[in-house]
Parts: C-alpha cells; structure tokens; sequence
C-alpha cells in the first residue's frame, strides 16, 4: 500500500486535504461539474464529510475508490480531483475517473492527468487493463478517451437511474500492450496540442 504522489509538468496527484475543502466545493457545487458524473452537487458539510473519508487513504485496496486532489504545482490549489480503483476480483484491473473544476477547464489539465495516472498504473505498477465509464451524453470526455486511445467496449442503454432519469453509459479501455505500442506518440501529441 501506498500514499499517492503523481507528478506531470504542471500538476501533482496526491491525496486530499482539509485545506482543499474550499476548492474542493467551490467545483463539486456546481451542477454543470456534476452533469455527467456519477455523484451529485455537494454542500459545504458534504464536502467536509467527503474529505474526512479520504483522508490517509493507500492505493492498492481491490474494490475501494480513492479520490486524489488535482494540484496546480504553481498555486497550491486543486484544479479537480480524481478516482482509481482496483478491480475487487482482479487488481491488475484499474478503473479510473476525472472532475475538473469549471474554471480551469479548457487548459489541457484533463489529458496531463490522465496521462500521468496511465503512466504510474502501466509503467509503474504493471497494470494490464485500465477502464473508464463515461455517460453517453458526455462528448468532451467521450473525445478525450478516444484521443489517447481508448477503445469503446460497452454500450449499456438506459442502465443507470440517476438525477431523475435513466442514464446510458460507454465503457472504454485500454490495456498496458496497447499503451507501451502508443504511448510516445500520445506524450508527443499531448505536449503539442494541450487542451482538454
């Protein structure tokens, strides 16, 4: 087990602080931030609650969700957060998810952080399979997986009852054959084109 310390060229991926909190509910407030997202608007004691839970948190327990700041290395402050879990049965299997903040969208920070989480799963902890599940109605992550190179696998209809309706969702994924076949050619592209 270990505490979490992902670093890319202008962002850290660590676990979340008290000192977050502000940041932290300023984004998860908003429900254009929380539109496709597998959780709702938060308050304030929410958020609070939210952090408590994750505090000290390790990576590598099979089944458990542990969500991790998104820090701008230049301001201190969190730009978004995001997820890995083990899969329960199988922990060469990671699933993954990302919130950014309203304001600091559009900058490339979604594809940097997914880039650095690829790396550390595939390069570092030897990950076979890495899986995302995105609504279907969320084009901008929807492009940003396939940009990278994730494959659609699963289309489930109406399979989610969320927010007052049923929701459809895609699977994507990427195994670790087909990141190390990609992976220059991903870094080259992300440095040279940016954006989210």
């Amino acid at each position: 087990m270990e505490i979490l310390d992902i670093r890319t060229p202008r962002l850290l991926i660590r676990n979340l602080k008290l000192t977050d909190l502000s940041d932290f509910h300023m984004y998860r407030s908003n429900p254009e931030v929380t539109k496709y997202q597998g959780f709702d608007v938060m308050t304030i004691e929410q958020a609070k609650e939210f952090i408590l839970g994750q505090l000290g948190k390790e990576f590598g327990n099979a089944g458990e969700w542990v969500q991790y700041g998104i820090e701008n290395k230049d301001t201190g402050k969190i730009v978004g957060d995001c997820a890995i879990k083990l899969n329960q049965s199988d922990t060469r299997i990671a699933e993954i998810g990302i919130t950014i903040s309203h304001l600091e969208q559009q900058k490339g920070y979604a594809k940097e952080v997914l880039l650095g989480i690829l790396f550390f799963l595939f390069d570092t902890k030897h990950i076979h399979r890495v899986v995302e599940i995105v609504d279907t109605e969320n084009l901008v992550s929807i492009h940003l997986l396939k940009s990278l190179g994730f494959r659609q696998e699963g289309h489930f209809i109406e399979n989610i009852f969320f927010k007052g309706k049923w929701g459809s969702e895609f699977q994507y994924a990427m195994l670790k054959k087909e990141w190390d076949k990609n992976k220059e050619t991903l870094i080259k592209m992300a440095i040279s084109k940016g954006g989210d």
